[in-house]
């Protein structure tokens, strides 16, 4: 399974809004803000990187578990928040990192709206409805022709994305795209993951979705796979 390059982000129309780029090391952020950021997003990049460096160094296990791991009261935030994702959707912590490091550096910016993509995974904070389009791969019948309507009260919002057909993250699953909705963008990038992991075709859209449901937090999810479309939860498709 080869790498996607991310054309997506040609197609963004950020309608008022600061459009740049941060990148440090495997990290690279997409932003869309209020105010022009770029330097204070990427100090926040690096912080949120020194944290987790600094974990893993100590914590052998950290980055290669595929299981959730115990809560450690002493970790910073961030990593707390990724473990608590992971013992949420029943994977690793690092599932959740991508989800973590956009909802911590789309917080801690100052501008009133912020949009920010990790990977697939979204944090977002807007005053104005947005439609966030569906990618489901090149071949997918359902890629940029469907969108999610997100409307401005329900933010701070995350919505990750996870494939087992498209992008080199790791997956178990055959979805072509499935996207979780949540509060809390850690948790939805980690159960994404957990919920790809579970679409082997398209008769099991039907179980993952079940399985979405009994993830707390989670307030919707779309999955694709093939001709066939999921969907369940506080969704509102638009074209």
């Amino acid at each position: 399974m080869g790498y996607t390059q991310r054309t997506y982000r040609q197609i963004t129309n950020p309608l008022g809004l600061h459009a740049y780029q941060v990148q440090v090391g495997e990290s690279d952020l997409a932003i869309l803000s209020t105010y022009p950021e770029q330097a204070e997003a990427k100090r926040l990049l690096l912080k949120a990187r020194r944290i987790l460096k600094a974990y893993m160094a100590r914590c052998s296990e950290f980055e290669g578990a595929l299981s959730p791991l115990s809560p450690d009261p002493a970790a910073p935030s961030l990593v707390q928040q990724m473990l608590r994702a992971g013992q949420a959707a029943n994977v690793g912590p690092m599932a959740a990192v991508a989800g973590a490091i956009a909802e911590f550096v789309g917080e801690a910016l100052a501008s009133p709206e912020v949009i920010i993509e990790n990977g697939g995974d979204l944090y977002l904070r807007t005053q104005r409805s947005r439609n966030i389009a569906l990618f489901a791969g090149k071949n997918s019948p359902f890629s940029y022709k469907l969108a999610l309507a997100i409307d401005p009260e329900e933010t701070p919002l995350g919505i990750s994305t996870s494939s087992g057909t498209v992008g080199h993250s790791l997956s178990f699953g055959r979805a072509d795209a499935v996207t979780v909705v949540s509060s809390n963008c850690a948790l939805s990038d980690a159960a994404a993951t957990a919920v790809a992991n579970l679409v082997q075709g398209p008769k099991s859209i039907e179980n993952a979705i079940e399985a979405a449901q009994n993830i707390p937090e989670v307030t919707g999810v779309v999955i694709a796979c093939g001709e066939k479309l999921g969907v369940w939860g506080k969704i509102k498709l638009v074209r």
